[in-house]
């Protein structure tokens, strides 16, 4: 029997005892009405009509309250079973199955049921498709042969490699799902890390980080940190959300060995070569001189081009030097106080007999109230004034002019710059005219490519900085900014 054929049941047996109930009283009414009122039949009729009356009242009133009680909670189990149902799904528990086969709402159970399998047929394939996900990122992750930490954005570690492990001598059941500020109080590198990461958090993005010496794999080994934030695409305006950081320690042993054996080899072969230039320079000095004899126009056009080329041979090679000594960190800063005037005139001192060759006027701009002193080594510090300066003048056209000065600036540092009016730098090879060996594509003027190089590099030495503004006809500007 369905819900419906219940209601219309129930329904019908009120209307009919409602209809008995009205019948009665309708009959017993006639009966009065027939009856005389001062009749004894009266009385007892009247008694008799209002206790039919009385019970089949009483009848429709007990059904009815039968059937408030009955059936509100007839139909309210099933509903409150479905309801129950629809909250397991809710909270992902699929393998809640509704049993109401007997009942009415047998077809609401079938595609209840029906649904909650197709629910967890889903669930299974989908967990089991995220769980071989995550084993074969993890299986990628530990086949990398670097060390690798991936954390979300509170500084949670999530994944860690084999490799990270044994650099940071840890286990993987102590590190993953743990808080990595906590778990680097205990262990120093990866405290550095955290903290290096933290300080990208903080925008320091340009910092120059040095090389990492860990002692691992029974050998002294470098790694370079590598810091990358993990953007997820959103809906907010920025278009990603920061989803958390990898950090990677890229393994630079092989290269730094390579790079310790070009600087030992470099710093070797410079030493060997400035014995026999200056032996030769010392013959061209006898063979220049007049006790000897007179040399003929030829021969001291071929003197003057051994000595400009053995000038040049012993510029590279004390160039070669400077940059073995930074490179090998056994530059050696002799600081002591000086005036920034006193750096210039050296500067312009050491590079006068190639200017008076090309005619070129050098102007110094030096203001007339006090400017401050440097604190440096004097020697590196002129060394950069005079290979800016050289630089200049070669690049010069003839009869120009070259602008040297200095300056001190509101927030108590002090500019010395260089600047010329020759054809100028491309913007694009700004930042590589620093780099090691470089010269500019088109370049006819001679030189090693080490300079600026080597001139950044005791600059920065002094914490300090080595800048270039230039434009393609309109010359270069070189700034060199110190502490005062």
């Amino acid at each position: 029997m369905n819900i419906k054929t219940k209601l219309t049941l129930v329904i019908g047996v009120l209307v009919s005892m409602i209809v008995l109930l009205v019948s009665l009283s309708i009959v017993n009414l006639q009966i009065l009405t027939a009856t005389e009122p001062d009749s004894p039949a009266a009385g007892p009729g009247l008694q008799r009509a209002l206790l039919w009356i009385s019970i089949v009242g009483g009848i429709c009133i007990i059904i009815g309250i039968f059937m408030l009680t009955i059936i509100p909670s007839h139909f309210n189990k099933p509903i409150k079973k479905i309801i129950d149902g629809i909250n397991n799904i809710a909270n992902h528990n699929y393998d809640c199955r509704l049993n109401l086969e007997n009942h009415e709402f047998a077809e609401v159970s079938e595609n209840f049921n029906r649904m909650a399998k197709r629910l967890s047929d889903y669930h299974s394939s989908t967990l089991a498709q995220i769980k071989a996900s995550k084993n074969y990122m993890e299986a990628i992750i530990n086949s990398v042969k670097e060390p690798i930490i991936g954390l979300n954005n509170e500084l949670i570690i999530l994944f860690i490699n084999d490799e990270a492990l044994n650099v940071l001598n840890l286990k993987r059941e102590e590190v993953l799902q743990k808080p990595a500020q906590d778990i680097s109080m205990r262990n120093d590198l990866l405290r550095r890390l955290i903290r290096e990461l933290m300080d990208l958090q903080e925008g320091d993005k340009n910092s120059k980080k040095e090389a990492l010496k860990i002692y691992a794999d029974n050998k002294e080994c470098y790694f370079q940190m590598k810091y990358m934030q993990i953007n997820k695409s959103g809906n907010n305006k920025s278009g990603s959300t920061n989803d958390g950081y990898v950090i990677m320690l890229k393994n630079i042993t092989e290269f730094k060995e390579l790079d310790s054996a070009k600087t030992t080899f470099i710093s070797t072969i410079s030493h060997e070569l400035k014995t026999p230039i200056s032996a030769i320079m010392m013959s061209l000095q006898l063979l220049e001189d007049s006790r000897i004899g007179d040399l003929n126009d030829e021969q001291k056009e071929l003197t003057q081009s051994i000595q400009d080329n053995s000038e040049r041979l012993l510029n590279i090679t004390g160039e070669l030097l400077n940059m073995t000594q930074v490179e090998s960190g056994k530059l050696q800063l002799k600081p002591r106080i000086t005036r920034p005037i006193e750096l210039i005139d050296y500067a312009i001192k050491a590079n006068r007999v190639q200017a008076e060759k090309f005619n070129i006027q050098i102007e110094v701009q030096y203001p007339e109230n006090k400017i401050g002193k440097l604190f440096v080594d004097s020697e590196k510090i002129a060394w950069v004034l005079t290979n800016l300066l050289s630089n200049a003048i070669r690049y010069s056209p003839e009869n120009g002019r070259i602008i040297i000065g200095a300056r001190q600036t509101d927030d108590n540092y002090i500019e010395m710059y260089v600047r010329d009016f020759g054809k100028g730098i491309d913007p694009r090879y700004h930042q590589s005219i620093f780099d090691h060996y470089f010269r500019v594509p088109g370049t006819k003027v001679q030189g090693s490519g080490l300079g600026l190089s080597i001139s950044k590099d005791f600059v920065e030495a002094h914490g300090g900085t080595l800048t270039v503004e230039s434009e393609v006809g309109k010359g270069s500007c070189f700034t060199l900014r110190l502490k005062a």
